[in-house]
């Protein structure tokens, strides 16, 4: 017994479980789906944002490891600032393609960076898997694919009317699977879902929790020099492996 540990938790229980199921079969089907899409031209690339990244400085050098001692950190370190990490993960080639590293995540910002995206294959569809994030839905974002896929169509004004009044309404529009540009979102609480997460955990262990960064500059450059290691060298694509049994209460 150690009463004095507390360990939270997270009642995920969903409002809909219908449609919630829904939900998490078509990002799944969207992944299985994926080499067909590529084969065709298209890319299935998984979206999101690794905010607060910190570049934080040692106050003295790291004491190497030795026979009998574990590498040993200075404790104490200094902050130089923080910069926002936007990535998307290949869904098929395993490789994190036209990252976006800077200072805010601003629905400009991520409106911009799905730009330099697309642009570098302009003329493919493209899908992207992304959290509920309200960025992700915004009025950027609209006009963005609106303009990108050659949509002519009154958009309206937010909080007004049309396809730009409400969160909602955008996601439609968005996630249109019509549209050569198009959202799949996954639901409440399932950041599990989203493979672009397995990879930030490998950013951070392999380069953000050991890091010595003496500016955001630095760190900005070691998140882009690492992106091309691991392109070159480690990328290959999520294999999920392990097969899940109704829970019984």
């Amino acid at each position: 017994m150690r009463p004095h540990r507390v360990e939270y938790w997270l009642n995920a229980t969903p409002d809909d479980p219908v449609a919630f199921t829904a939900q998490v079969a078509a990002v799944c089907a969207v992944y299985q789906q994926a080499p067909a899409v590529a084969q065709d031209g298209g890319h299935v690339i998984s979206t999101d944002e690794k905010t607060g990244i910190q570049a934080l400085e040692r106050a003295a050098p790291t004491l190497p490891m030795k026979p009998g001692l574990v590498e040993r950190p200075e404790y104490e370190y200094l902050r130089h600032g923080t910069q926002c990490l936007i990535a998307n993960f290949d869904v098929v080639t395993g490789e994190v393609v036209a990252p976006t590293v800077g200072p805010s995540r601003t629905e400009e910002d991520f409106a911009s960076h799905i730009a330099h995206t697309i642009a570098t294959d302009p003329e493919a569809p493209w899908l992207f898997i992304v959290d509920q994030l309200n960025t992700h839905k915004s009025e950027a974002l609209v006009r963005l694919v609106a303009n990108a896929c050659g949509i002519e169509d009154d958009l309206g004004e937010k909080e007004k009317r049309g396809i730009l009044q409400s969160m909602p309404t955008r996601a439609a529009f968005l996630s249109n699977v019509n549209h050569r540009i198009r959202f799949l979102y996954t639901p409440k609480h399932t950041s599990w879902l989203n493979q672009i997460e397995l990879w930030f955990s490998i950013l951070v262990r392999r380069l953000l929790k050991r890091g010595n960064f003496t500016s955001v500059e630095d760190l900005r450059e070691r998140i882009l020099a690492f992106i091309a290691y691991f392109n070159q060298t480690m990328a290959k694509p999520f294999k999920w492996t392990y097969k899940g049994r109704p829970l019984t209460v």
